[in-house]
C-alpha cells in the first residue's frame, strides 16, 4: 500500500472528514473531530490492516499522516 492509499483508508476511519480532503501532510491533530477515541480507532486500524502495534508514544512522536505511515512501513519491515 503507498501514502496515498494509506491516507484515503485513514480518512475513511473519520466519520465528518469529506472524502478527498486529508493529505499524506495532514496534520492529523488538526482534524476538528481528533480525540483520543480517534487516536484508539488509528491504532485498531493499523493492527487490523498491517499486523503492526502502534504505541501511545508512536502517535505522540508523530504529527502528519505521513508519519504515521512511515513508522508502520518500518515496524512492517522489521
Amino acid at each position: 500500500m503507498d501514502i496515498h492509499e494509506f491516507t484515503k483508508q485513514i480518512e475513511g476511519e473519520f466519520e465528518d472528514v469529506e472524502p478527498g480532503t486529508l493529505t499524506p501532510t495532514t496534520n492529523y491533530r488538526e482534524i476538528k473531530s481528533w480525540s483520543s477515541m480517534y487516536a484508539l480507532i488509528v491504532i485498531a486500524f493499523v493492527d487490523a490492516n498491517f499486523d503492526v502495534q502502534l504505541s501511545a508514544d508512536d502517535l505522540r512522536n508523530s504529527q502528519t499522516i505521513e508519519d504515521i505511515y512511515k513508522i508502520v512501513m518500518s515496524k512492517k519491515s522489521s
